[in-house]
């Protein structure tokens, strides 16, 4: 009998250690799993939430038109943020204004539209339509 107590002891203590890994183990991994939540913060979507009226659109062709210098300015940007020393919404004419004080000029699609026979028509179509019709006369 001794001998299979001895055994279940054994077998008991193997168990337990393997218990405690499998709780250190777990433990570990939440706070890995925890810890990258709050350290990994999107500084272009921190940004983002703080635009207003055309202000996504503004950063979207800074982005595409100077790649690297937005970067910078989404990174300055952010930390201003964080510390609370803007804390006013950033519309698309305050960003384009800031990217324009710096000397990147920001080019934006324009579209001009008048309002003909109750319906707004953009200015190129009109302009056509006008020297097609004069075409015509001719």
């Amino acid at each position: 009998m001794s001998g299979d107590d001895s055994e279940l002891q054994r077998l008991q203590a193997k168990r337990l250690a393997e218990m405690q890994k499998n709780i250190s183990s777990r433990e570990s991994t939440e706070e890995t799993r925890e810890s990258p939540e709050e350290k990994i913060v999107n500084p272009r979507d921190v940004l983002i939430k703080q635009l207003g009226f055309r202000g996504l659109e503004v950063l979207t062709n800074a982005e595409s038109q100077f790649p690297n210098e937005t970067k910078m300015v989404i990174d300055k940007l952010y930390e201003l943020i964080k510390t609370g020393e803007i804390n006013e919404i950033l519309d698309g004419g305050k960003l384009l204004a800031l990217f324009r004080s710096i000397g990147l000029s920001v080019r934006m699609d324009t579209k001009i539209n008048i309002q003909q026979d109750g319906k707004f028509v953009s200015l190129t179509d009109k302009l056509s339509n006008a020297s097609n019709s004069n075409d015509d006369v001719e």
